[in-house]
C-alpha cells in the first residue's frame, strides 16, 4: 500500500467535508440570513452558490414567496351593537430579513399570529364606526384599503411586507338577516318611490310644456288661417265689386239664383211673400231663359 494512500483519504474526506458544510445556495424562491457564531453577519444574499467556514458559520434560509393567512370567521359589532360574521384573509411576504428573524424568529406561523392580532383590531375598529347596511352595500372596499394601509405599516415593524388584505364574505347572525335585508328592501323601496316621483314630476312638466306648444302652435295657425280667409274675402268682394261695375244686371241675376238654390234646397222648406216681391223678380223669367 502506497504511503500516500491514507493522506489521499483524509484529503478526499475534509474535501468532501468543506463541500458539504462550507457551501450553500439561495435559490430564487428563498432569502437567506448568514451567521458568524450566532451573530448575523450577511442577509441580502441573491440567488446563487456561496462559501461559508464550516462550524463557524450557519445559514437560515426562509420563504420569499407570497405567504397567506386565511383567517378563521370571526364575530365583530357595529356601531349598532349588531354582530356580523366576518371572513378575511391577507397576503404578506418577507420584506427584512433580519428584522423577520429578530421579531418572529423567522417562523412564518409566529407572523401570521401577530398579523392576525393586528387584522382583527383594524377590522373590529372599522366595523365599529359602521351601520351593518353600510359594510354589505359598499364601504367593504374602503374597508380593505383601510386595513391594507394600517397593516402595511404596522407589518414593516415585523420586516413583512403585507400586499393585500381581502374580506371574503360579511354574513349576519341567524334571525337577525331577515330583519336587516326586510330594513335594507324598505329604504330601497323608499329611494325607488321618491325616483318615481321626481319622474313622475319631470314628465308633467314635459307635458305641461308640450301642451304650452302645442296651444302657441294651434293659436298661431288659426291666426294665419284667418288672416288668410279675410284676405281671400277680400279678394273675393273685390272680383264681385268688379264684376258688378261690368254687368249689373247679369249679377243680380246671378244672385238671385244662388239665393232661390239656397231658400229652396229642401222640399219642406216654407217662405211666405208676396207675389210681386223683389225676391221674385228673376223668378217668373227662369223657364223663358231656360227655354231660349
Amino acid at each position: 500500500m502506497n504511503r500516500f494512500t491514507p493522506l489521499i483519504i483524509v484529503f478526499v474526506v475534509l474535501a468532501a467535508v468543506g463541500v458539504t458544510f462550507g457551501t450553500f445556495t439561495v435559490h430564487e424562491t428563498e432569502r437567506a440570513i448568514k451567521f458568524r457564531l450566532g451573530e448575523v453577519v450577511r442577509d441580502d444574499f441573491t440567488p446563487g452558490l456561496y462559501f461559508q467556514i464550516p462550524f463557524v458559520n450557519n445559514v437560515r434560509k426562509i420563504d420569499a414567496r407570497v405567504q397567506t393567512l386565511d383567517e378563521d370567521a370571526q364575530r365583530f359589532l357595529t356601531i349598532e351593537q349588531k354582530n356580523l360574521i366576518v371572513d378575511s384573509f391577507v397576503k404578506w411576504r418577507v420584506n427584512d430579513v433580519s428584522q423577520y428573524y429578530i421579531t418572529v424568529g423567522a417562523d412564518p406561523r409566529q407572523a401570521n399570529l401577530r398579523l392576525s392580532e393586528i387584522i382583527r383590531d383594524g377590522l373590529r375598529n372599522e366595523f365599529g364606526k359602521r351601520r351593518v347596511e353600510d359594510v354589505i352595500s359598499g364601504d367593504r372596499a374602503d374597508i380593505m384599503t383601510i386595513l391594507t394601509e394600517a397593516a402595511g405599516e404596522a407589518g414593516q415593524s415585523l420586516g413583512i411586507q403585507v400586499l393585500d388584505v381581502r374580506i371574503k364574505r360579511v354574513d349576519l347572525p341567524e334571525g337577525v338577516s331577515e330583519s336587516v335585508f326586510n330594513r335594507m328592501v324598505a329604504a330601497r323601496e323608499r329611494v325607488a318611490r321618491e325616483f318615481r316621483a321626481e319622474g313622475q314630476e319631470e314628465a308633467e312638466r314635459i307635458r305641461s310644456a308640450a301642451d304650452r306648444r302645442r296651444s302657441e302652435i294651434l293659436a298661431g295657425a288659426r291666426r294665419e288661417a284667418e288672416e288668410r280667409r279675410g284676405e281671400a274675402d277680400a279678394q273675393a268682394t273685390a272680383i264681385y265689386a268688379r264684376a258688378f261695375q261690368a254687368e249689373p244686371e247679369f249679377y243680380r241675376f246671378k244672385r238671385s239664383l244662388q239665393a232661390y238654390e239656397s231658400t229652396f234646397s229642401s222640399k219642406e222648406d216654407l217662405l211666405v211673400l208676396s207675389p210681386n216681391s223683389e225676391f221674385f223678380r228673376y223668378f217668373d223669367q227662369l223657364d223663358d231663359l231656360i227655354i231660349e
